[in-house]
């Protein structure tokens, strides 16, 4: 049963991330109010860099603020831009400066975490974030879903989005537990300031260095003020899936010990790196229960190796405010149609964002030298189309008319 107005439901937001600010700012945009709760005291986003692809940006665009978020983006003349470990040699490059528009409507930018979550909560009214909530329980027993706080208040809701992250609450009841696998893997974030960059780093590219298991991934942000540095190698038992724990630039170029020198010297100026462990999560066969449903990397945990995982949960955000808002009335059935348009999509992407990490570290030899020569065969702009040319007015369109 819903609250006292059935066309206006309450519905709580667990998480003031990309995601969740998304989701209230495509809510809003749609007629429906929404209260966020993030547990931290002051929303802020750690980590560095991430890429807006065409189909992040007709989004953002769609909301109002990709005027605001242009003042610290960067927009990209090159990308896809990989290159042999050893002695840089390019691989293949792609022409994004023409490019991306032509085929996709929209150019692709890479920005600060931090800078995209400003401007998406430029588009949600301040009183509705409420800042050092942190969700303990989410009780599903009653008349509407109820939440817990760490403080002791209660809330309840006729709609429940849990977009609180890999760690998320709102899954446990959701969906079985599974446990997270390691991957394996570890990844090394860290920022260049741009006046101490070199120059191939500050072009307007995105650029991939591909070698013996280990990758690293470099392009500016914030204007040009700074080089975000993402690089992949293999990890210990002991690391921890977190954003925050930090390594020394010491063990960052022990990783990557004889690797081209000009790819050393920009390490080597990089500002105090995070490390932290990728874990594995096999895709969730469903998202959502009754009128409770997640949202970006609760639902969707994926690898950063085709960079998407922003995008999808402003994608999500979009699809979900547009199924609410057609049927206000239902949301449990909204929500399974959210689920239904959105759940085979992240899947495909969380499949070939894992596969990607065994053809990037391919060791020396002869799969290592066909990879490099399909390089020159494939175009990764066109072929990786069914990401970039997404809009969810059209998905939800064409399902529409499918009946």
């Amino acid at each position: 049963m819903l609250g006292s107005n059935i066309e206006t439901p309450e519905i709580a937001i667990l998480g003031g991330g990309i995601g969740g600010l998304a989701a209230a700012a495509f809510l809003r945009r749609a007629g429906l109010r929404s209260m966020v709760y993030e547990q931290a005291p002051a929303l802020k986003e750690v980590g560095a860099g991430l890429v807006v692809a065409p189909n992040a940006a007709r989004l953002l665009r769609r909301l109002g603020v990709m005027e605001a978020l242009l003042r610290g983006a960067v927009r990209l003349d090159v990308g896809w831009e990989f290159r042999r470990w050893q002695d840089g040699t390019v691989l293949s490059a792609e022409d994004l400066a023409t490019g991306c528009e032509r085929l996709y409507g929209e150019h692709t930018y890479t920005v600060h975490r931090a800078e995209l979550l400003e401007v998406i909560r430029s588009a949600v009214p301040e009183e509705t974030v409420r800042l050092g909530n942190r969700c303990t329980t989410l009780d599903l027993g009653g008349e509407r879903p109820s939440l817990r706080f760490a403080d002791g208040e209660v809330v309840e809701a006729d709609i429940v989005i849990g977009a609180d992250g890999v760690h998320s609450v709102v899954r446990g009841a959701i969906a079985e537990p599974r446990p997270a696998a390691f991957s394996g893997l570890c990844a090394f974030r860290a920022l260049v300031p741009g006046d101490r960059a070199p120059s191939f780093a500050r072009r307007h590219a995105q650029t991939l260095w591909i070698g013996p298991n280990h990758h690293l991934v470099h392009y500016p942000i914030s204007a040009g003020r700074f080089v975000n540095l993402v690089a992949f190698a293999p990890a210990g038992e002991d690391l921890v899936e977190s954003w925050t724990a930090q390594a020394t630039i010491e063990e960052f170029l022990l990783e990557f010990d004889g690797w081209d020198p000009r790819l050393v010297d920009l390490i080597r100026a990089a500002e105090t790196p995070g490390r932290w462990a990728l874990l594995d999560r096999a895709p969730l066969p469903r998202w959502s229960r009754g009128p409770v449903t997640l949202l970006g990397d609760a639902a969707h945990p994926m690898f950063p190796f085709f960079a998407q995982g922003a995008a999808q949960a402003i994608e999500d955000a979009a699809v979900l405010s547009r199924c609410l808002a057609e049927e206000p009335a239902d949301p449990a059935r909204a929500l399974r149609r959210y689920e239904a348009l959105r759940l085979p999509r992240t899947t495909r992407l969380q499949a070939v964002s894992h596969a990607r990490s065994d053809i990037n570290h391919l060791p020396d030899g002869p799969e290592q030298r066909a990879r490099d020569a399909s390089f020159t065969e494939n175009d990764p702009l066109v072929a990786n189309g069914w990401i970039y040319e997404y809009d969810p007015d059209v998905a939800m369109a064409a399902e529409t008319a499918a009946g």
